[in-house]
């Protein structure tokens, strides 16, 4: 064994103790609670625009993205568009001509100008429209048409009904090898009092609820547990999807 098989064997051993390791398993689950109360995700920006993630999950989206090395990137939910031009900036370090299709119901336009006026925009096209809307599924399936690796990342409305035919939309256009990540599937996870009155979603009607029920009838995709084990804080238990076939 050379000594980059020894640390990569090393790392493993690592990331299989903190699954192991039920204290630090539950200290992780109260440490996410309680930073949730601040809304930690909103502190952070990527190239000047907020980007609304917990970096552990950009770390983890960094090494797919280098692994994958995805023609298309397609992300459901823009918002300021900090983690669509996060994904454009790693697309430009990978080099080739991959872009990232950001999909939103409602791009407003102080957000619009600021992406299309950014740097990285060059490697970012949107849609506006429901994400489960013919129509766009339509669009976004033309873009998908003849490329080797596609990514796909969902972060829009957070509801089971939602989140699940977004799983069956887009799916399909998930390549072999590439990953399919269901974001905010922590919302089963967390307490009722963190749960958003003026949401639709919740404990039982979530992005993970809807994962669940998606796997029991689709055996082309596995969730990634390494992965989550490995992260600790994540916005996405078992939603990091890995595409088998």
């Amino acid at each position: 064994m050379n000594e980059l098989e020894r640390f990569a064997a090393e790392v493993e051993a690592n990331i299989e103790g903190l699954h192991n390791d039920h204290d630090v398993q539950a200290l992780s689950r109260i440490w996410l609670r309680e930073i949730t109360r601040h809304k930690y995700a909103y502190n952070f920006r990527w190239m000047g625009r907020p980007i609304i993630q917990f970096p552990q999950d950009m770390m983890a989206m960094q090494e797919l993205i280098w692994q994958i090395k995805p023609d298309l990137i397609i992300e459901t939910g823009i918002a300021h568009g900090g983690s669509a031009l996060y994904y454009a900036s790693l697309l430009e370090l990978v080099g080739g001509d991959g872009y990232v299709l950001g999909i939103d119901i409602d791009i407003r336009e102080h957000n619009r100008a600021e992406i299309e006026s950014h740097p990285m925009s060059k490697r970012l096209q949107m849609i506006q429209g429901s994400s489960i809307d013919p129509e766009t599924v339509r669009q976004v399936t033309e873009h998908a048409h003849g490329k080797e690796r596609v990514l796909v990342i969902l972060d829009s409305n957070h509801t089971h009904a939602h989140v699940l035919e977004e799983l069956r939309a887009y799916s399909p256009l998930v390549t072999p090898g590439s990953y399919l990540v269901v974001y905010d599937t922590l919302i089963e996870d967390m307490p009722e009092d963190l749960q958003a009155s003026d949401r639709p979603w919740g404990v039982g009607n979530n992005p993970k609820t809807a994962v669940r029920e998606f796997l029991q009838g689709n055996d082309r995709f596995e969730v990634d547990q390494r992965l989550v084990n490995k992260l600790l804080i994540t916005v996405a238990p078992e939603g990091y999807l890995r595409c088998l076939g």
